[in-house]
């Protein structure tokens, strides 16, 4: 199970941190992803990061903003949110595998971002 907080509005340049708690399989053993869905669009893969925390990867859209971290020792995942724009706005899930397929069937019910003034 993937439950997903952290979601809210928050003014553009703003921050938030997105957490991830995952139960019900060996965390560790898994890398993990965020993926973002905007109102009326298709999935779109955010961030990835490797089982042992290591090899982040991100979308060019979010490169320099966002840092992917994981905490296996509390199987938890995150997502540290800087410079917020706009277009950041959206629903977003954490995903099994480091650059799961669009969309993820291993995710959970998201949280929701919104970035307005």
């Amino acid at each position: 199970q993937l439950v997903e907080s952290g979601g809210g509005l928050v003014q553009p340049g703003g921050s938030l941190r997105l957490s991830c708690a995952a139960s019900g399989f060996p965390f560790n053993s898994i890398d993990m992803s965020w993926v973002r869905q905007a109102p009326g669009k298709g999935f779109e893969w955010v961030s990835g990061i490797s089982r042992t925390g290591t090899r982040p990867r991100y979308a060019d859209s979010v490169k320099g903003r966002f840092t992917i971290s994981r905490d296996n020792g509390k199987n938890s995942l995150y997502l540290h949110m800087i410079n917020m724009k706009t277009e950041d706005t959206g629903v977003y899930y954490c995903a099994l595998g480091i650059q799961p397929t669009l969309p993820p069937t291993s995710r959970g019910q998201g949280t929701n971002v919104t970035v307005s003034s």
